[in-house]
């Protein structure tokens, strides 16, 4: 896989039936290894690691209706209050990150509403506090600490 601008961790991989799987170790299974999972994970150990968030408050590939469109959100942290806190929209690190990429999560927080908004292709990663009605979002130079 892709050497990542992150930091290594300790992968769990098996093969079968001809595919690499990857552990996930918030849905606490195996999962197919693609280029776009293989950043999600990262990115995941990353915010558990290295920024303590509490791994208990996660959601991976959660559902979410948007224009009566059914859509999965990459990686959703919630406060301790159980409400949305920082979105994550995943990319492979083949994708470069473009406008697309930004708008497509900020269309996911019209239905959700995390005050934070993040954008990873595991090489480059970007995070925004969410814009109030009128305003643009604030570019972040750092990821915040959790709440």
């Amino acid at each position: 896989m892709y050497k990542l601008n992150l930091p290594a961790y300790e992968v769990s991989l098996k093969k079968e039936n001809g595919k690499v799987w990857i552990f996930d170790g918030i849905r606490k299974k195996f999962l197919v290894l693609t280029p776009e999972e293989w950043v999600r994970q990262h990115f995941i150990q990353y915010l558990i690691t290295e920024m303590k968030y509490p791994k208990s408050l996660f959601r991976i590939e959660g559902s979410l209706l948007y224009n009566r469109l059914q859509k999965r959100s990459d990686i959703l942290v919630f406060n301790r209050s159980g409400k949305p806190w920082m979105l994550v929209e995943c990319k492979s690190p083949t994708i470069k990150l473009n406008q697309k990429a930004f708008n497509q999560v900020a269309v996911y927080n019209m239905t959700l509403g995390a005050k934070y908004l993040a954008v990873t292709n595991g090489m480059a990663h970007f995070c925004f506090e969410a814009a109030i009605p009128g305003h643009e979002p604030k570019t972040l130079e750092h990821f915040p600490q959790f709440e």
